[in-house]
């Protein structure tokens, strides 16, 4: 997996970012051309506005004719009127080109997250991916909805504009030129200092983002270790990174623009200098000039333009850099090109050997072999820390072990779809997600196939019913993030009918009970007891009294399995789990 930094990933920019960002284009290349036409036509208009208006002095100067004015007028009221509509025309195609693709690059992403690693979730902070989804893709915007089209017009323009002033008095041009290393300088230096003042920014507000998101889901915990005060401190002092950040910008900025503007301005007063000499002494005329001045104003702005833009495409390209390192990243649990598709996954479940760690390095499970028959209920027991939940997310392929095999069925489950495995599989979890929205979503999630009867049939198998009916909307109840306005039970309720509704072959249960109160589990005992039947079963609980019926019980120490059998035969051996029994039985008579 990639450990690149922010930092690491701006500065190691080689230019393939800028094509992989150019290849979204494709789908609008009709629509490029016919901006880049528009382009062109709106560059001719600004050279030839100064070039109207000087032509008319002339020949009002010359022959004082007012009618030269009127015509001139009219011929500059309809190259405004065109350029009002060529601009409207292409601002329209590429904000409509620019929405089209950040969609399109915002869906990829989002796709692409969905199909990564559970590691790289362990690894990853939550508000980094969400600023990547969101602050990220939304800087792309300006360079598709403006920045290239406009780097193009500018070098135009500057191109057109120096061609048209060489050619009306070249050594009025060259004399307009003389400050441009000065502005070439000034341009280098202020794209370095912006792209580095960027990079900041960008890096600053992903600290933001993450700690927003780390400690806005843990407020409760704030709160109830009163550390909202340290809190606060911590979020000020990103907050204010943040702000100097933008204020390190906004300084950059607001010390170019002047600059260059100082300059255009002396290149103003040395052109209107020469020339007035020149006109005085009949070199050139009055109208000349006035093209010089006009052109010599337009002739800065462009070039400020393009140094800003280039900084802004630096951004952009910092930012793609960011997203494109997450959608370079490849799934560690992949897919098999050929899956083995099972008419139906019965329920056989076999651990040969099986050798497994996180990280690679430090094995949590070492050489765990053991068959579970389907419709079987085994139940796994041990010390935190021993193995058992890891178990549960080999099941289900959510991790690759590294060495031994995995069987469903008599098939290696690297062999299977991920989709059809998962879907045979229920889970049942200590920490139950619910998301926003309302009941009846939260046991469907979105699947077409479970009909609202499913649902209600779900909801009373389980006794969920009982609390959902008396709600005022029912299934249709609104549920605000994280289920925050039901109980614990309640929400442990929703979660086995989720799990029911959609009929799986294989149920997982990982402390599914230890946040559901005695009435509760009473509730849903004999839901579960009828669920189980017929299904592969597998439970841990720290709570040995609920699982002493299981058909097998195998007990994990330090990754291995040390001890199986049934809660008579284990507590016979007088062994780990007897301890384990007789430890939790003294704990329950002392409370």
């Amino acid at each position: 997996m990639s450990t690149l930094t922010d930092d690491k990933i701006e500065s190691s920019y080689n230019g393939s970012a800028l094509l992989r960002l150019l290849s979204y284009m494709k789908p609008y290349i009709g629509w490029v051309a016919v901006c880049l036409v528009l382009v062109l036509a709106l560059t001719g208009f600004d050279l030839y506005r100064p070039m109207l208006i000087g032509d008319a002095i002339d020949l009002f100067e010359n022959q004082g004719n007012y009618d030269v004015i009127l015509e001139t007028t009219v011929k500059y009221g309809i190259v405004l009127v065109f350029s009002f509509l060529f601009n409207i025309s292409q601002t329209w195609l590429l904000q409509k080109m620019g929405q089209s693709i950040i969609l399109t690059v915002r869906k990829e992403l989002y796709a692409h997250i969905q199909s990564l690693s559970s590691r790289y979730f362990d690894l990853v902070p939550v508000g980094k991916l969400v600023t990547r989804v969101t602050n990220d893709v939304e800087a792309l915007d300006e360079m598709y909805s403006g920045i290239l089209v406009r780097l193009f017009r500018n070098i135009v323009k500057i191109i057109g504009l120096a061609a048209v002033m060489l050619t009306l008095d070249w050594k009025l041009a060259l004399i307009s030129f003389v400050l441009l290393p000065f502005v070439a300088v000034l341009t280098v230096v202020f794209r370095k200092i912006a792209r580095q003042t960027y990079r900041i920014s960008r890096t600053r507000l992903t600290d933001v983002n993450t700690f927003l998101s780390e400690n806005i889901s843990g407020m409760r915990i704030i709160q109830i270790f009163g550390r909202e005060k340290r809190k606060f401190e911590e979020f000020d002092d990103k907050n204010y990174k943040y702000y100097r950040a933008g204020y390190r910008e906004m300084m950059v900025f607001a010390i170019f623009r002047p600059i260059i503007y100082i300059l255009s301005i002396i290149s103003l007063m040395i052109v209107l200098g020469v020339g007035s000499r020149d006109v005085l002494g009949g070199v050139i005329s009055i109208g000349t000039l006035y093209i010089f001045a006009q052109y010599i104003q337009s002739f800065f702005e462009p070039i400020q333009e393009l140094a800003e833009q280039f900084s802004t495409l630096q951004s952009s390209i910092a930012s793609a850099e960011k997203i494109f390192t997450i959608m370079s990243e490849e799934p560690l649990v992949k897919e098999d090109e050929n899956p083995v598709v099972l008419p139906r996954i019965k329920g056989r479940i076999e651990f040969s050997h099986v050798w497994f760690a996180y990280d690679n390095e430090n094995y949590v499970l070492r050489d765990v072999s053991f068959v579970i028959e389907p419709g079987e209920k085994v139940a796994f027991v041990g010390a935190t820390g021993a193995g058992k939940s890891s178990i549960l997310n080999l099941i289900g392929r959510y991790y690759d072990i590294q060495k031994g095999n995995i069987y469903i069925d008599g098939v290696d489950i690297r062999r299977l779809s991920k989709k059809q495995l998962r879907s045979a599989i229920g889970q049942m979890q200590q920490d139950v997600f619910i998301f926003e929205g309302d009941i009846e979503y939260n046991i469907r999630l979105h699947n077409e196939d479970i009909t609202r009867e499913d649902v209600k049939e779900a909801a009373e198998y389980v006794n969920a019913s009982h609390f959902i009916e008396k709600l005022p909307g029912g299934y249709k109840e609104p549920v605000s993030e994280r289920g925050a306005t039901f109980s614990a039970g309640e929400r442990q309720l929703l979660s086995f009918a989720r799990t029911l509704a959609h009929k799986p072959s294989i149920l997982v249960m990982d402390e599914a009970t230890a946040n559901i109160d005695t009435e509760t589990e009473l509730l849903i005992q004999e839901a579960l007891e009828k669920l189980m039947q017929g299904r592969t079963t597998i439970m841990v609980a720290h709570r040995l009294s609920t699982i002493q019926h299981a058909d097998c019980i195998m007990v994990m120490h330090k990754g291995k399995i040390r001890e199986q059998g049934t809660h008579q035969e284990l507590l016979a051996q007088d062994g780990i789990y007897k301890k384990l029994y007789e430890l939790q039985i003294h704990h329950e008579a002392t409370a």
